[in-house]
Parts: C-alpha cells; sequence; structure tokens
C-alpha cells in the first residue's frame, strides 16, 4: 500500500538536474524559461533539484569539453536507477559551432545512453516541454520495467 502511494507520487512529480557541460548558456536560459509562469513546466510536475542524487531526470547542455567530461560522467553515477538523459540543444549532439576544436571530446552518447534529443540552437521552449514530458513517459516505462 506504502509502495503503491510511493511509486504514484514518484510518477507524477519527475525532479530535474541540469548539467552545463560548457555551453555559451542560451540553452540554459530557455530551460530555465520553462520553468516559469509564462510556460510553466511546474504544472506538470517537473522541478529543479540542487543534487543528482534526487534526480529522476539529467538535462545537460553545451558541448562536452575536456575538462567537464570527468566531471559529467561522476555527476551522472550519482543519480539513482532508473533516470533519463535528455540532450538540450545541439551542442551535446554534435558540438555545433564548437565542433573541431581543440577543447570538445563529445558527443554527450560517447559518454551516456540519450533518452531524448532536444535539437536547436536555442531549442524552443515548447520543444523543451515536450521532451521533458516525453522524457517523464520513458522513465515511467523505465521504472515499470526495474519492479518486473
Amino acid at each position: 500500500m506504502i509502495q503503491k502511494l510511493i511509486d504514484k507520487s514518484m510518477s507524477k512529480s519527475p525532479w530535474i538536474f541540469h548539467i552545463n557541460a560548457g555551453s555559451c548558456n542560451g540553452c540554459d536560459i530557455e530551460l530555465v524559461s520553462v520553468l516559469t509562469p509564462r510556460y510553466d513546466a511546474e504544472r506538470l510536475g517537473f522541478r529543479l533539484t540542487g543534487t543528482p542524487r534526487q534526480a529522476d531526470i539529467v538535462v545537460v547542455s553545451g558541448p562536452i569539453t575536456l575538462q567537464t567530461r570527468d566531471r559529467l560522467v561522476r555527476t551522472l553515477a550519482q543519480v539513482p536507477e532508473p533516470f533519463c538523459v535528455v540532450s538540450l540543444g545541439s551542442c551535446p549532439r554534435s558540438g555545433n559551432v564548437f565542433k573541431g576544436s581543440y577543447a570538445i571530446d563529445g558527443p554527450l552518447e560517447k559518454y551516456v545512453h540519450v533518452d531524448v534529443s532536444v535539437g536547436g540552437c536555442t531549442p524552443k521552449p515548447e520543444a523543451v516541454v515536450a521532451a521533458l514530458a516525453k522524457a517523464a513517459e520513458i522513465l515511467a516505462e523505465k521504472r515499470k520495467e526495474m519492479r518486473k
């Protein structure tokens, strides 16, 4: 009975942890704008958390740089299973305008399985909300699989 209540409440309120892997902050601003009253992703239950240990969805923005690579991998190792990874913007996928730079060591798929990818530089807030909703669906499926 109590476990059912916990499972139901967790499915309705996925927590997001954001990792900036070296971005220009364009995607970061869009992620924050999604949580403001205009787009109000919190009405769907999404909340930012300050620690990866409480996260259900990890949002990564920016190209993976040599300096952030190890920190990214260590941070992702702290996230409890099951979790979803959302690639925000073009940089984590391809490096975008930074591709070919001596400091870039991406794409993100080299280090972690990406469940949802949002394209664009910068992605539209509607696309970010849709990606978070898709990640919540994938997370629910992963939780179902774990219970089997």
